[in-house]
């Protein structure tokens, strides 16, 4: 665990170059422990990027990141039990059932009782009717829900969501966060959210960091975006900073 002064995610002077393509230009961040943080950025914005550097999945160009005080990717096996991350565009495997995924996903994060701890999912997230039922043959909801079972099945301390509720109904992407709510209440979880739900963002999130080709354009609480660019939402505000509206009008006055 980080130390009372010490970030759960801190990211330094972060840059990663694809060829000729700086995907991420130097941006630099810190996330305290238990915080709830979106980051925001229209597609090619660099938030996936990030994310996978965060993950120690991808090796930056420059810069550094450390999550729970290991340096990323260096250290990343001292600290990957303790992470996890969560998107509906990343498929497990069909044939499988749910359970015996959760099985494998498990068994790679060395959860003890696990047996117990799949028990325990099927029911808070209400898997139980399909949990042995082939996962491809789920509704776009239903492997929503495993995806989160999968992403919580070792209790992380630190959690990365890419467009968690992306192509659900209301409903169900409100049962989705209210479950990440409270978990993040009852496991003192950081949370570092992507999504382009404005909605879900402002109902979520505590801090806002909205990137735009690679850097990072602003970063504060929502109340205090919606204050600084006049606006009564936060799509507005997301609008004005991709959109180049609010450097527009800063040069008007």
């Amino acid at each position: 665990m980080p130390t009372a002064a010490e970030p759960a995610i801190a990211v330094d002077q972060l840059v990663k170059v694809y060829k000729a393509t700086r995907a991420v230009d130097g941006i630099s961040f810190a996330l305290e422990p238990g915080s709830v943080t979106g980051l925001l950025g229209g597609n090619g914005a660099g938030k996936t990027t990030t994310i996978a550097m965060i993950m120690g999945l991808v090796t930056p160009t420059a810069g550094t990141v450390k999550v729970l005080g290991a340096a990323m990717p260096r250290q990343r096996y001292q600290v990957l039990h303790k992470m996890n991350f969560e998107s509906p565009y990343i498929d497990m495997p069909h044939r499988l059932t749910v359970r015996q995924n959760l099985k494998v996903f498990g068994r790679l994060y060395a959860v003890e009782d696990l047996k117990g701890r799949i028990a325990s999912l099927a029911e808070e997230l209400d898997l139980t009717e399909f949990i042995d039922r082939p996962t491809g043959k789920l509704s776009a909801g239903q492997k929503t829900r495993v995806a989160l079972a999968k992403a919580l099945i070792n209790s992380p301390q630190v959690l990365l969501l890419d467009e968690p509720t992306a192509s659900l109904d209301p409903d169900t992407a409100d049962w989705v966060r209210s479950h990440l709510e409270r978990f993040r209440e009852e496991h003192g979880a950081t949370v570092l959210l992507a999504s382009h739900n404005m909605a879900e963002v402002e109902r979520l999130c505590e801090r806002v960091i909205i990137m735009k080709r690679g850097r990072i354009e602003d970063d504060d609480t929502p109340q205090r975006l919606l204050v600084r660019y006049g606006r009564e939402t936060l799509e507005q505000v997301f609008l004005d900073v991709v959109r180049g509206r609010g450097e527009a009008r800063e040069a008007a006055q």
